[in-house]
């Protein structure tokens, strides 16, 4: 093609080109637009409502107080048992799944049926733990049994999380582990999961969020108690029925106390800035890290 028909075809191109750009920077600038906007209309609203004695005391009819101290100690207590319990199955089963089980029936029937578990409403996921874990199993309403419901919620999002980052990580690491005589499983222990780790890692925030972010299921599991224990009794917590934050600001919201509904959200979305700010410095330094080695190869 001569000079004349490159200018040409980049004239008949330059429009749609434009207007393709256009769309992409409108999609961008109304992302950005709705995400500071939301933010910024729940802080004005919460801010005022934000002090130490709101995060460190306990809502309480008698004593005239309103606090979050209860539902952020419940909050932590249904993250660290749900992340004790998923974290270990998830991993473990991508690990089987993509480098023991091959590409049989078993396989392709366990994707399958973590997709299912990925999209089945959580309300749905509330009345199985209530009904299974909680009466079958005794358990009642109480943090372990939310635990447990939050669990089967988020194992989905491990699992392909686990199996897409070890898919990442380049066959010559195994070829090359597995043609010097390394047992496979130490090569997995050593090489695969270190060379894997932040992708795993970016499964495992994200499903940190979609726990602190969860009410529907935790209103039939683990209740919406606000008690704050003593020392003593932190250790029999778990077996006791306490509401989340989430579910705290939705039974604020009921009661018509929106100046406490929008602190709580509030301290929610500083929580969900603070993890997508530690998913940006976890992938940044595993950027740096491949960038690093490469140069040293």
């Amino acid at each position: 093609m001569n000079e004349k028909g490159v200018l040409l075809s980049r004239r008949q191109g330059s429009l749609p080109d434009a207007f393709l750009l256009a769309v992409i920077y409108g999609a961008a600038g109304l992302s950005v637009f709705l995400l500071l906007g939301i933010a910024g209309y729940v802080f004005s609203r919460g801010f005022r409502s934000l002090s130490l004695k709101f995060l460190i005391t306990v809502t309480s009819e008698l004593k005239g107080t309103a606090g979050i101290a209860g539902n952020l100690l419940n909050t932590l207590y249904i993250t660290v048992l749900t992340l004790m319990i998923a974290v270990p199955l998830g991993v473990g089963g991508a690990i089987y799944l993509n480098e023991y089980a091959g590409r049989g029936r078993l396989v392709r029937l366990a994707e399958f049926a973590t997709e299912v578990l990925a999209g089945i409403p959580s309300v749905i996921f509330g009345l199985f733990g209530m009904v299974f874990f909680g009466n079958a199993l005794g358990l009642g309403y109480s943090l372990l049994n939310g635990a447990l419901t939050l669990a089967l919620m988020v194992l989905p999002l491990i699992v392909r999380n686990t199996q897409e980052a070890l898919r990442a990580v380049p066959e010559g690491y195994r070829n090359g582990a597995l043609g010097m005589g390394v047992p496979k499983w130490y090569m997995i222990r050593t090489i695969l999961l270190p060379a894997a780790g932040p992708g795993i890692r970016t499964g495992i925030l994200l499903a940190v969020g979609r726990i602190v972010g969860e009410s529907a299921a935790l209103l039939f599991t683990a209740g919406s108690a606000r008690l704050l224990p003593g020392w003593k009794g932190l250790l029999k917590k778990p077996l006791e029925p306490g509401g989340t934050l989430a579910i705290e600001l939705y039974l604020q919201m009921e009661n018509g106390d929106y100046g406490a509904a929008f602190g709580i959200g509030c301290v929610l979305l500083a929580f969900a800035l603070l993890l997508n700010l530690l998913l940006k410095l976890a992938a940044g330094k595993a950027k740096k890290r491949k960038f690093l080695a490469g140069r040293e190869a």
